[in-house]
């Protein structure tokens, strides 16, 4: 007989997580979900032959994984209110008309793209795998082959897998704690 979840919260029941810590999803079977984050680069604006250079070194790390993995792409919010502040105060200190509007230009067009939503896309490239040094020669592997290939990476970060978790759990919204008032 399948053993029955009698957990009062819904996420308990099809989501698995016990924990996050350390660059990594810690699962109810100790599995661990982790990974490297990729940095974007934009190689259509390089010359044709160094595109078709970092596409075959980014296909030839693809084919030396030789265990499950996930490509995941996932948008985070811009939050350029600290820029738009220490536009704000430069614009309270500059007395010159002409500086003044140009800084001006700059306020509006931030605003503009906090208005309309703008997001960083970010890639990462995620695994798991019970064993932590297993864990770590692989993240080690990636990251040496992906910059073999022309691309920065990192290990995932704690706010990186929470970011991933709240896109596809929650829509994109971050999960945020409060005061409920009745």
């Amino acid at each position: 007989m399948a053993k029955q979840n009698r957990s009062k919260y819904t996420e308990d029941n099809f989501v698995p997580i016990k924990n996050i810590s350390n660059g990594m999803i810690v699962l109810e079977n100790n599995l661990k979900v982790c990974g490297v984050k990729i940095q974007p680069r934009n190689i259509f604006i390089l010359e044709p032959d160094l595109q078709n250079m970092i596409i075959n070194n980014l296909k030839d790390v693809y084919n030396m994984i030789d265990y499950e993995f996930w490509i995941v792409v996932a948008d985070r919010p811009v939050d350029i209110n600290v820029f738009l502040s220490q536009l704000q105060l430069l614009y309270n200190q500059v007395q010159n008309q002409a500086k003044r509007k140009l800084i001006m230009e700059d306020i509006n067009k931030a605003n503009e793209f906090m208005n309309n939503n703008i997001v960083d896309t970010e890639y990462f490239l995620l695994f798991k795998e019970k064993d932590i040094n297993i864990i770590q020669k692989r993240i080690r592997t990636l990251i040496t082959n992906l910059a073999n290939a022309g691309l920065s990476s990192q290990q995932v970060t704690n706010d990186d897998l929470r970011m991933i978790l709240d896109n596809f759990l929650n829509g994109g919204q971050t999960t945020t704690l409060g005061t409920v008032i009745g």
